[in-house]
């Protein structure tokens, strides 16, 4: 199949908030996400990210849970249990709504750093659904795609080694659709990024 043909991939920026360090034992307690940008065989286009979001918290589905962990997100488990949404229940919304937006595109996670996120995603969506509308492999790493595009070791890059001029304006709050969105604009602005010595936008 000829590049021409191959469906654009719709990229979508996921942050997760968790209670600990793997699914199962432990929780995802928020799912944020936001479009990023679409590409084709010709080109990337970035969206603006605060037009295309989802936004939900869960109920824990366990008792264990790390306390620094949960220190992170500031998220309150005790509420969770009797206000967060059913994991079936929402990421059945969250299916619909990736759906939805990618219509006539492949859609792809796009994750910072995509390892820990889709690790939490892929499997509340099997889980929960039984199935993932990203496939079993439709992610990218913010990481590593930096990493390629500057010529780096992987695990030389943090956002604080990257040209200022890539990083979102947006403070990084450990709210998961504030980090979405704000990781959102850091992969645009990587897509569009021709690497290290030529001028950034």
């Amino acid at each position: 199949m000829s590049a021409r043909r191959t469906k654009p991939s719709l990229y979508i920026s996921v942050d997760i908030e968790a209670d600990g360090p793997i699914p199962g034992p432990y929780s995802m307690l928020s799912l944020g996400a936001a479009v990023a940008g679409v590409q084709d065989a010709d080109a990337f286009t970035a969206a603006d990210p605060e037009k295309h979001t989802f936004y939900r918290e869960l109920r824990p589905i366990s008792e264990e849970f790390v306390p620094e962990a949960l220190a992170v997100s500031g998220l309150d488990r005790e509420r969770l249990r009797t206000e967060g949404a059913e994991p079936a229940a929402a990421l059945t919304e969250f299916t619909a709504w990736v759906r939805e937006v990618s219509a006539g595109a492949q859609p792809v996670m796009a994750g910072y750093p995509a390892s820990f996120d889709w690790t939490f995603l892929y499997w509340y969506l099997i889980r929960f659904t039984g199935a993932s509308p990203f496939g079993h492999s439709g992610c990218m790493d913010m990481k590593t795609l930096y990493a390629t595009k500057a010529g780096l070791p992987l695990r030389a890059v943090a956002k604080g080694t990257m040209p200022r001029e890539l990083l979102s304006r947006r403070r990084h709050t450990h709210h998961a659709l504030d980090d979405a969105v704000e990781q959102a604009e850091l992969f645009a602005n990587l897509m569009a990024w021709p690497g290290p010595g030529s001028p950034t936008r």
